[in-house]
C-alpha cells in the first residue's frame, strides 16, 4: 500500500468530507427527510437523474420529488394514479413518461417487499449474493416497462456501463459518515463499487488504478480493486471528497500522480 496516497486521501477526507460541503449535489435533498422509507425513495429519484449540469440536476430533482409530498413513501403506497410527474417533465434525456414508469415500478416493489432495501435483500437472495447479479435483477424490475432505445434511469451491471448513478445510490445508503446518510444494512460499505465517471476515471488512471480508456464496468470495478487496497473495509470513502478536485481552489488533479513518484 503507498502510505504516502494513504495518508494524503485521509486528510483530504478530514478537511472536506463535511455535511456543509455537499451543496450544490442532489444528495442534499436526502438530508430532508428523516424515515428511511422516504430517503430510499429520494436517494433513488436524486440519483436516476444525476447526469448532465448540476443546476439541471437539483432542478429536475425537485421538480419530482414535490409531486411525492412530504412523506413519499406513504404518497406512493396511497395512490394510483400512474401519472405522479407532469407529462411535461424534462431531464435531458428523460421525458415524464419515463419517470412515471420508474415511479410505478417502486410503488408496485415498495406494497410487494415493504421497502426498496428489502426488495434488494431478495435479489441478492436469489442471485447468491453475487452483488452483479442480483444488481441486474434490481434494475431489471425497476425497470419494467421501459421503452426500447430509452435512456434507462436504473442502469445494469449486464449492460456493462460504470453504472455510476446506480453505484452512486448504493454509497448514499449504504456507507454513513457527515456526507452519506447510510440507514441500509443490506450490503456492507467493503461492497461497495466506487461510482465512476469521467472525473473518477481520470482520477483513477492518475493514481495508476486503472489503465483502461473506456469508462466501463470493468474499469469501475478497477479503481475500486485500487481504492480497496488503501481501505479494504470502505473502498468508496474518499468518493466524495476526490469530487472536490476542480471544484475546490488549490486542488489539482494532476498532483495526484505525485503521490506516487
Amino acid at each position: 500500500m503507498n502510505t504516502r496516497l494513504k495518508s494524503f486521501l485521509e486528510g483530504l477526507y478530514y478537511v472536506y468530507q463535511r455535511r456543509e460541503l455537499i451543496n450544490p449535489d442532489p444528495l442534499h435533498f436526502l438530508y430532508e427527510y428523516h424515515d428511511i422509507r422516504d430517503i430510499e425513495i429520494v436517494g433513488l429519484v436524486a440519483s436516476s437523474l444525476a447526469y448532465g449540469r448540476v443546476g439541471q440536476i437539483m432542478k429536475s430533482v425537485e421538480a419530482v420529488l414535490s409531486c411525492l409530498g412530504d412523506e413519499p413513501h406513504k404518497f406512493l403506497m396511497d395512490t394510483e394514479t400512474a401519472s405522479i410527474v407532469p407529462p411535461r417533465f424534462k431531464h435531458r434525456f428523460t421525458t415524464g413518461e419515463d419517470m412515471n414508469n420508474l415511479l410505478v415500478n417502486i410503488r408496485e416493489v415498495l406494497r410487494e417487499y415493504g421497502s426498496l432495501e428489502g426488495f434488494l435483500g431478495e435479489c441478492l437472495k436469489v442471485s447468491g449474493g453475487n452483488i452483479f447479479s442480483g444488481l441486474d435483477e434490481f434494475s431489471g424490475r425497476l425497470s419494467r416497462g421501459r421503452k426500447e432505445g430509452s435512456f434507462p434511469l436504473v442502469t445494469a451491471p449486464s449492460d456493462g456501463s460504470a453504472c455510476k448513478r446506480l453505484f452512486l445510490f448504493l454509497k448514499w445508503l449504504v456507507r454513513c459518515d457527515d456526507v452519506d446518510p447510510g440507514g441500509w444494512e443490506v450490503l456492507s460499505p467493503s461492497e461497495l463499487i466506487v461510482p465512476t465517471d469521467t472525473h473518477m476515471h481520470k482520477i483513477g488512471q492518475k493514481l495508476g488504478f486503472t489503465m483502461r480508456k473506456s469508462g466501463d464496468l470493468r474499469t469501475a470495478v478497477e479503481i475500486t480493486e485500487g481504492f480497496r487496497e488503501i481501505c479494504p473495509e470502505d473502498p468508496a470513502k474518499y468518493d466524495f471528497v476526490l469530487t472536490r478536485f476542480g471544484i475546490r481552489s488549490g486542488m489539482n488533479v494532476d498532483e495526484l500522480s505525485e503521490l506516487l513518484r
